[in-house]
């Protein structure tokens, strides 16, 4: 590499320092691409979906993950939400607050489990993928493992989100809550049924907190943690 940058320099001379700094930026970074193999790429991409999903994962999986963090905090079905003011005026505020505790505690203990299947879907990284979410848009690895790992997400997940939430009593002070509310005369009945929706709202959270990692190595060099991560992202930087 010295050698071809040297060379690089003799030549911008012989065409009277016509090169601009630019022009060997661009010369160096071509020539750390080529020595990227496939191998690398797929590498660096693992360790970097590693990395987002297991940040991700930690923070989500905290006690106040989900409730304290107003970018995945789950709030009530838009049903209900659109709703709250009438229910805290017919005097079901304390039963509102304790669903939203309660569904939020529900999908932190069910994000102690995303971090094994999130893991377990990288491995099926190809090298044609890698290459894309190499060079695709700032959140191309999320939007990936979205495309790839929802429909399995949700199926593994749900009896897991079910499980917190009967630990939390989650469930049973929704089903307070709904029926509480379906007997307000004159109010359109809702289904208290909250397993798929939390299960939603859980994975969506962990979704844009993988995303908020991304971005992070992506844009600043000292968040990629290993040698391949940085070779692999500093050539397209």
């Amino acid at each position: 590499m010295k050698k071809i940058i040297s060379y690089l320099f003799i030549a911008c001379g012989i065409a009277a320092w016509s090169c601009t700094s630019a022009d060997v930026n661009r010369f160096i970074q071509g020539a750390s691409q080529a020595t990227l193999t496939n191998e690398d790429v797929g590498e660096g991409l693992r360790d970097a979906l590693v990395k987002g999903i297991s940040v991700g994962a930690d923070k989500a999986s905290v006690e106040d993950g989900f409730f304290r963090n107003e970018l995945i905090r789950i709030a009530l079905p838009e049903e209900l939400r659109n709703l709250e003011s009438t229910m805290r005026q017919f005097g079901l505020g304390s039963e509102v607050d304790r669903v939203l505790l309660t569904i939020n505690r529900g999908a932190e203990s069910a994000a102690r489990e995303a971090k094994p299947i999130f893991i377990n879907a990288i491995r099926q990284l190809t090298i044609q993928d890698a290459f894309a979410i190499l060079r695709g848009e700032q959140d191309a690895a999320t939007r990936f493992l979205q495309r790839t790992t929802s429909a399995q997400l949700t199926e593994l997940f749900q009896p897991k989100v079910q499980e917190s939430l009967n630990q939390v009593g989650a469930t049973r002070h929704y089903t307070d809550l709904v029926n509480a509310y379906n007997a307000i005369p004159t109010t359109r009945k809702i289904n208290p049924d909250l397993n798929a929706y939390v299960t939603e709202m859980a994975i969506d959270g962990l979704f844009k907190l993988i995303a908020e990692e991304e971005l992070k190595i992506r844009e600043n060099p000292a968040e990629r943690t290993t040698a391949i991560m940085r070779r692999v992202f500093g050539s397209v930087n």
